[in-house]
């Protein structure tokens, strides 16, 4: 027995792959903005503690899909007034683009907790290690700090991926044709809904099984040379 696609297996191909890039750029946007959040809600500088505390509650407190809304069409008057501006009235944000931003910025909120969770457990001696060998701050940082914080919040940065690799799904409602989109197409020409909507969750759940191993690996890689402690 054969799955009958009515075609649309290109189409829905080209959708998973879509879903992939939008959800690695979200992912280099959003642990830029969760280490940046970190380190500012770990600095002993109270006005950077209030602006990664600020930007990690304000975009929590707020569902992502209202911010997939917001940064799309909260941008069209703001580009449309600038293409006039220069001479480019046409100019727009794209709906890849705006679900980059997005998902970004939701992940880098959560991602803020997670680092910070992870500086927080490194011991102090450490970086007392490193300034007793006269090492400085940025080098502590990169060469110390760094490294035992990005092992320990592997795992919670795995969860959240596969969050949002889910989450990618709400940016159809933009326009952007990515599995969940290309599902809603087929499933108006073919009036199969639940053979596409089936297909569509067939497909997330590879991605992830697939992010799982991925992980699995850097988890290991990223563990090499520290022992576990015994309970």
């Amino acid at each position: 027995m054969t799955l009958d696609l009515y075609g649309f297996g290109p189409a829905l191909a080209a959708g998973a792959l879509m879903t992939i890039k939008l959800a690695l750029s979200a992912l280099s946007l959003g642990l830029i903005l969760g280490l940046l959040g970190a380190l500012a809600k770990t600095s002993p500088y109270k006005p950077l503690q209030w602006l990664g505390g600020g930007y990690s509650t304000l975009v929590r407190g707020v569902p992502e899909l209202l911010w997939v809304l917001l940064i799309y069409f909260g941008t069209v008057s703001l580009l449309r007034s600038l293409g006039e501006w220069i001479g480019y009235p046409e100019l727009e944000l794209s709906a890849f683009a705006a679900g980059t931003i997005a998902l970004g910025l939701c992940f880098g909120a959560y991602a803020t907790e997670v680092f910070r969770g992870a500086i927080l457990a490194i011991p102090k001696g450490h970086r007392e290690a490193g300034q007793a060998l006269g090492m400085s701050k940025p080098r502590i940082l990169w060469r110390l700090i760094l490294p035992q914080m990005w092992r320990i919040a592997l795992p919670g940065l795995g969860n959240l991926f596969m969050i949002l690799m889910k989450d990618t799904a709400l940016i159809s409602v933009i326009g952007l044709e990515e599995i969940m989109r290309r599902s809603q197409i087929a499933v108006t020409s073919s009036k199969e809904p639940f053979t596409f909507y089936l297909v569509a969750a067939f497909i997330y759940l590879s991605l992830t099984i697939v992010a799982m191993c991925g992980l699995y690996v850097l988890e290991k890689r990223a563990g090499r040379g520290f022992v576990r402690a015994v309970a």
